[in-house]
């Protein structure tokens, strides 16, 4: 299953593989998931030719089916992190070791003084997620991701965290839109990109299902070998994020949401999907989900006989079956990930995060404003 249309990219490609971390719903051995799919699953490859095949492998980690993470470097020598690649936001921070946040104190914290090619500025700026918020400072310095490298990167010092301690990562590397950048400076991508460190401004996504290994993030080109069939364009909104338009959201045929049509948002900072409160609601009673906490709960055995919610985008149905909308906790207990969207906005929208990105192969295209 894609969702993305055909791409034909020359010259290298930087592939990152991106390793998921056990789960409290499942204890898995770690394997290289697309060893084990190859095997499983022989497909017919689509006929996309590559003059050079340079991948650069970094894992990223599952955390708690919530976040997949992966590893950077920032300074000279280089300091890691772990980072969530989001294409929800725009600014890539980590904290800094001047924070003394309590989620400051849980993670790596960026030792400035250590790094030979830093250099601070005066600038400060806020960033509001749907989970937290941070405040920081805008500095420079050396930025790796695996082989790519981005001197002189602007990036954020995170002085205070709130809503990210004890969350197993340390920072965000945002790849969504410039205009979006809240601290007003130059994303990695676009510097990248400008710089032709990537041979197309491309990025592109396989999310894993159920094992900690397997999950990749690739710039400057798309490797096929991460999906069967043929990849689908999705021509954005506006060339302003990475939102889609959706046609309706059925189930048994019946349209269920976005009735006149919608945006979405492509998320891979999310791990929900998620849409205005009424109909989140709605499609909670129509699966029989009863609220506890801040979820909504299903019987375990539901998975099974429960049917699937149908987005159509650009006329192509993409079906989530039950087993990817419903997961279960550390207790065993069975949730469901849709979730209310907490921005008030005049016309519907919604936002599709892992649990839609881990059943389809994901391209990110800046230079034609498509998905």
């Amino acid at each position: 299953l894609v969702l993305l249309g055909l791409v034909a990219f020359s010259e290298c490609i930087v592939k990152i593989p991106l390793r998921r971390v056990k789960t409290m719903r499942k204890t898995l051995s770690g394997k290289n998931m697309l060893n084990n799919f190859l095997k499983e699953d022989p497909y017919r490859l689509s006929e996309i030719s590559f003059r050079g095949s340079n991948l650069t492998i970094h894992p990223l980690r599952n955390i708690r089916d919530i976040f997949y993470v992966g590893n950077i470097t920032i300074g000279t020598p280089p300091q890691e992190f772990q980072v969530i690649f989001d294409t929800g936001s725009s600014d890539l921070w980590v904290p800094s070791i001047d924070c003394n946040s309590t989620s400051c104190a849980t993670h790596v914290r960026f030792r400035h003084l250590q790094s030979s090619t830093f250099r601070p500025t005066n600038k400060t700026f806020t960033i509001i997620y749907g989970s937290g918020r941070m405040k920081g400072v805008v500095a420079y310095d050396t930025v790796r991701i695996g082989d790519l490298v981005s001197t002189d990167q602007p990036f954020g010092l995170s002085m205070e965290e709130y809503g990210f301690a004890h969350k197993r990562f340390d920072g965000i590397l945002g790849l969504n839109y410039r205009n979006l950048s809240w601290s007003k400076t130059l994303p990695i991508f676009d510097k990248l990109k400008n710089e032709g460190a990537i041979s197309e401004p491309v990025f592109a996504f396989y999310l894993s299902k159920d094992k900690r290994e397997g999950s990749v993030v690739m710039f400057g080109g798309v490797d096929h070998h991460y999906y069967k069939g043929e990849l689908k364009w999705v021509p954005l909104i506006r060339a302003v994020d990475w939102s889609v338009h959706v046609d309706r959201i059925t189930m048994k045929r019946e349209v269920i949401a976005c009735s006149e049509g919608c945006a979405a948002l492509v998320d891979t900072g999310s791990s929900n999907i998620q849409g205005p409160g009424r109909l989140i609601d709605n499609i909670q009673k129509l699966i029989g989900a009863t609220p506890r906490g801040s979820k909504y709960y299903v019987s375990c055995s539901a998975v099974n006989i429960l049917p699937s919610i149908i987005f159509t985008i650009n006329g192509v149905n993409y079906p989530v079956p039950a087993r990817a909308y419903i997961l279960k906790d550390s207790r065993g207990h069975c949730y469901t990930t849709f979730k209310e969207k907490r921005v008030r906005r005049s016309t519907e929208s919604w936002v599709l995060g892992e649990v839609f990105l881990r059943l389809y192969f994901s391209v990110f295209d800046r230079g034609n404003d498509r998905i």
